[in-house]
């Protein structure tokens, strides 16, 4: 299904994306050397529903998942790049934390995702793919112009992370959203230019380049969700909402 949203449901969507964007830049400041990621796993929660809003994922059963998820955000550290199930880890100095979160407010979903490393310990190769995850989402929403196609967006991210010399998964990518968390049209991280569908005022998608540092294969945890990469090399993964405007795409999911 792809969902055009009405002009009146647009600033349901800044609201909800507002409020993403507010627990992750909260996480963010709290996550230190230490803490665990059920606590992260509670902070959210409790954010989450304080505002009245909805999870995306506590009740989420796909099929590539062992589902229910049964968390409020995903968690995923150093090698573990996407749908990272919240566990008992503490997090040590120098950790690639990526934090993925999707909710509904007033019937609007929106889904954001941030890396980051935690501690004094940062170093320059993860630096370097998080930089280019998140230049690679700028270019990608850059080309989310009304007229253009989906094929334009992956064109752009694709292009990014190719001349930063990672290797890209096609696999998993970048998705409509609306009064759900994943709709078509699917978003790949790589494409040809003017394919696809084309994009239109009240198109709302979630844009969200992620890379591991030297291979394209995934494999799956044990608990069912958490994916890595089967080199253990460490990843990247940035995100934002984003609603096709007349004039360009509006990021709902705007970090202070």
């Amino acid at each position: 299904m792809i969902e055009i949203l009405p002009p009146s449901k647009i600033p349901l969507a800044r609201e909800t994306g507002a409020l993403v964007a507010e627990i992750l830049e909260t996480v963010r400041e709290r996550a230190t050397v230490g803490t665990n990621l059920l606590e992260i796993d509670e902070w959210s929660k409790d954010i989450i529903l304080g505002a009245g809003a909805t999870s995306c994922y506590v009740d989420y059963a796909p099929s590539f998942g062992r589902g229910p998820f049964g968390h409020y955000i995903c968690t995923s550290v150093n090698d573990a790049v996407l749908h990272g199930l919240p566990h008992d880890y503490n997090l040590a100095d120098g950790d690639l934390l990526t934090l993925d979160l999707a909710v509904i407010l007033g019937g609007v979903a929106s889904d954001s995702a941030i890396s980051f490393v935690v501690g004094e310990n940062k170093p320059a190769e993860s630096l370097a793919m998080i930089d280019a995850t998140e230049r690679a989402l700028a270019a990608g929403i850059a080309a989310a112009l009304p007229g253009n196609k989906i094929g334009d967006i992956s064109h752009a991210i694709g292009t990014v992370l190719r001349e930063a010399g990672y290797p890209i998964n096609v696999q998993f990518g970048g998705h409509g959203i609306g009064s759900t968390m994943h709709q078509d049209p699917h978003v790949s991280n790589t494409g040809r230019p003017g394919r696809g569908y084309g994009l239109r005022p009240g198109l709302m998608l979630a844009l969200e380049p992620w890379v591991m540092a030297d291979t394209d294969e995934l494999v799956t945890d044990p608990d069912g969700w958490t994916l890595r990469s089967t080199t253990g090399c460490r990843t990247a993964h940035s995100e934002h909402t984003v609603v096709i405007t007349d004039s360009g795409a509006e990021i709902m999911t705007l970090r202070s």
